[in-house]
């Protein structure tokens, strides 16, 4: 799971380090939101929120705040920071079930948005039918409610998202359009056609929701990585009593100084030191080098590695989120998370761009109220929202954070560890690049690819007793 609470660790300074998810984030600038409301906090040395992966990285004094402290600030702004050990275990399912509502509410749009186009596109004249669309524009907006409530979350507090351009303009453009089917006689009177647009924010929340499901959708797949690397580790163990007996365990129950039977072909669960017994185990995961090590009593072995020849008994030294396997799966989730130098640009326009946008709409409102002359009313309208809906830069804030979410998973997956993204950013002023041993980039698993004989006559001579002295021969060349 992408969003997992890591554990607290303490510096010399006394400065906790902390990652946790955070919920009710609908955009880029909603992610800029809450960073700048934890930053704003006494106590706070420096936060960092990532709408990617949905995980806001602290580093915060605790002789001057809390974690209490510190998500009243981010609830009071609208959103909520998941600190809780339960809360932890529950955060996939969350997810999971945060998207079937996602798609479920983007099928239902989509069903009732098409009648709503073909009506409002090419049957605009049939009886009723402004109070057809009506009544099927409204589940729509229902659907949509997402932004309206986000809106208005923010408004409260006087900031802005991607989210109060859509709920403004498919708002205003509802309720326009209501008001001119109930009471037509207003413009008519006045020389004016009572246009209507219920499929502008029909088709306008369908699309929104469709992005938001596609969104959604592809930040899933980038916490794969976090996953496989999850998967390293088993999840029952084998522990050995004081009396010699064995029962199997969860790896959670698993202590220091617990004694574990690792048998052939099992993965080893927590690191620590072998005690009796005799194996090769596969420490790639590690090394990268593709060559078993052999372990023997007294040597260490580590989480994530895979026993391969003999039975062995440790003895449990490190456990949990002291494991190596934990610290690479913290390093990951920390590069992840971390914020190239390039985004830190698209932070600042996107914390800007939506007062922009809402200026340019009024003034777009305004020239067309002044100079449009017949039916400007309903052209400024039309102009305001065009700009309010078309101005969404929903792929400004995520493109950034998703690239370097994806990039630095795929490395994982390959066996390459990127410290951060500012790194993963300089990469690419790389000319020459060393490595000190082929298993490194090789997939260790080696292949006979060809072979020359002095003689042709040799093949037939010799070639069967090659093949018998590899056939039982451990040796992995």
């Amino acid at each position: 799971m992408n969003n997992v609470i890591e554990p607290e660790t303490e510096n010399e300074n006394s400065i906790k380090k902390s990652n946790f998810p955070v919920t009710g984030m609908s955009c880029a600038s909603c992610a800029i939101n809450v960073q700048n409301t934890i930053k704003k906090q006494p106590g706070i040395i420096n936060a960092s929120v990532n709408y990617a992966n949905g995980v806001a990285q602290l580093d915060f004094d605790p002789s001057v705040t809390n974690l209490q402290k510190i998500r009243q600030s981010v609830q009071s702004s609208g959103y909520d920071l998941l600190i809780e050990t339960a809360e932890e275990n529950d955060q996939e399912k969350i997810n999971e079930a945060h998207f079937k509502s996602l798609k479920r509410r983007t099928l239902l749009s989509v069903i009732f948005s098409i009648p709503v186009v073909v009506i409002g596109m090419f049957f605009m004249n049939m009886p009723y039918g402004n109070y057809i669309m009506w009544i099927l524009t409204t589940p729509v907006i229902y659907f949509g409610r997402q932004f309206y409530i986000s809106a208005w979350k923010l408004a409260k507090h006087r900031q802005v998202n991607m989210d109060t351009l859509v709920a403004l303009s498919t708002a205003i453009a509802y309720l326009f359009s209501v008001f001119n089917t109930i009471y037509p006689q207003f413009w008519i009177s006045r020389g004016l056609g009572a246009h209507v647009y219920f499929e502008a924010a029909a088709v306008i929340i369908t699309f929104i929701l469709l992005g938001k499901m596609l969104e959604e959708k592809a930040k899933s797949k980038t916490s794969s990585a976090i996953k496989k690397l999850m998967g390293l580790q088993p999840n029952e163990v084998i522990k050995i009593n004081d009396a010699g007996e064995e029962f199997h365990i969860n790896i959670s129950e698993v202590n220091v100084d617990d004694h574990l039977l690792v048998k052939p072909g099992n993965k080893i669960p927590v690191d620590g030191l072998v005690i009796s017994g005799r194996s090769f185990v596969d420490e790639s995961m590690i090394s990268g080098e593709p060559v078993p090590v052999e372990k023997e009593k007294d040597e260490k072995v580590f989480a994530g590695t895979i026993n391969q020849k003999g039975s062995m008994v440790i003895i449990a030294k490190k456990v949990g989120s002291e494991t190596m396997l934990a610290h690479i799966i913290s390093a990951v989730q920390q590069a992840q998370g971390s914020k190239a130098p390039v985004q830190s640009l698209v932070d600042k326009i996107a914390s800007v761009f939506v007062p922009v946008v809402i200026g340019i709409s009024i003034l777009a409102f305004i020239a067309w109220m002044i100079f449009a002359g017949t039916g400007a009313y309903s052209h400024a309208l039309l102009a305001m929202i065009t700009v309010l809906v078309i101005a969404c830069p929903c792929a400004l804030g995520l493109a950034t954070p998703t690239a370097i979410m994806v990039g630095i998973g795929r490395g994982a997956q390959n066996g390459i560890l990127i410290k951060d993204a500012e790194s993963l950013e300089k990469a690419m002023k790389i000319d020459v690049l060393l490595l000190d041993k082929t298993g490194t980039i090789t997939e260790g698993k080696p292949d006979v690819m060809h072979t020359a004989w002095k003689k042709e006559s040799d093949t037939i001579k010799f070639s069967p007793v090659f093949f018998g002295l590899e056939k039982f021969s451990e040796h992995p060349i």
